[in-house]
């Protein structure tokens, strides 16, 4: 049974959790971050200002040598992800000193650096342009993620649609917005039929096709996903009922877990576990509106598995 849900009850936030080696005795030697000390307004301007001068000036005005494969011909990078990675890394630990930065590029150079989600450091998780390839193809259906972690508990994440206008901020514990207005949780997911954005049919195994498939079934309507990070805003909008991915990449997810948490979602993986940050997780895993709506795709996710 899928008992280990994820979920926003009241103001305690049950997030990711912590790395599995961390102990209570590191845990008191490395305190939290006070967030009332960190300047969260200057945090969304950061990412603003990133988009601002590095990636929305190359939207629709990319050179072909602008626009590089990394893993094929799906997962592409360009020199906005790029630049604006590096602008995000000076900015964001300017404004908290001793914090560190899991990047989606500088992890892609260097895979070492995601030891840092396991470490006693404050972590920015910053994904520069999830969704390059609608970037790419001059679609506005991509986004700015940030996130600070403490040892692998989701503190603050902010997802920005620069081309789009939207700018989500959810903080662990106090609720969500969206341009500044609060982001109320939504109703329970239609009995009419439950909308869901799957991992996408071109960076998916065989095998992951075979047990995403799974949600092909009455009731259910699922969909390859576009940007990770803007499906999670659509749940928290209730525009979908909720996610099922197959991959574990933190910078994807780590700001939409939380999001959709404080807006009364819940998530989880197949093994009945809270989805870990820091990776290892049995996956897929899903991210849901409601409880019982995580609970019902995870059990035939499971079936399938």
């Amino acid at each position: 049974m899928i008992e280990a849900l994820s979920t926003h009850q009241g103001d305690l936030t049950h997030s990711t959790e912590a790395a599995p080696d961390a102990s209570a005795a590191d845990a008191a030697a490395a305190p939290a971050p006070d967030l009332s000390a960190l300047d969260l307004a200057a945090v969304e301007e950061a990412v603003r200002r990133a988009a601002a001068e590095e990636i929305l000036p190359r939207f629709r005005q990319l050179a072909a040598d602008e626009i590089v494969e990394k893993n094929g011909p799906h997962d592409l990078v360009t020199v906005a992800d790029r630049r604006a990675e590096e602008h995000l890394t000076a900015a964001l630990t300017a404004l908290l000193p001793g914090s560190v930065v899991v990047g989606e590029e500088a992890v892609h150079a260097d895979p070492a650096i995601l030891d840092a989600l396991r470490g006693d450091a404050p972590v920015w998780i910053v994904d520069p342009v999830d969704g390059t390839r609608q970037f790419v193809h001059g679609d506005p259906g991509f986004a700015t993620l940030v996130t600070l972690a403490h040892r692998g508990e989701l503190l603050a994440s902010w997802t920005y649609a620069p081309a789009l206008d939207l700018m989500a901020v959810a903080r662990r514990g106090a609720g969500a917005t969206l341009n500044g207005e609060p982001l109320m949780p939504g109703p329970a997911a239609s009995t009419a039929g439950i909308d869901v954005a799957i991992s996408h049919y071109d960076f998916t195994t065989d095998e992951q096709k075979r047990v995403l498939a799974a949600l092909d079934t009455g009731g259910i309507a699922p969909r390859p996903c576009g940007s990770a990070g803007l499906e999670y805003l659509h749940i928290a909008r209730g525009q979908i009922d909720a996610v099922a991915f197959s991959w574990e990449n933190a910078w994807d997810h780590a700001a939409g877990l939380l999001l959709v948490q404080e807006t009364g979602g819940a998530s989880g993986t197949v093994a009945g576990e809270p989805f870990r940050i820091a990776g290892g997780n049995a996956l897929p895993f899903t991210a849901a509106r409601d409880a019982d709506t995580a609970r019902r795709i995870l059990g035939l996710l499971a079936a399938a598995n």
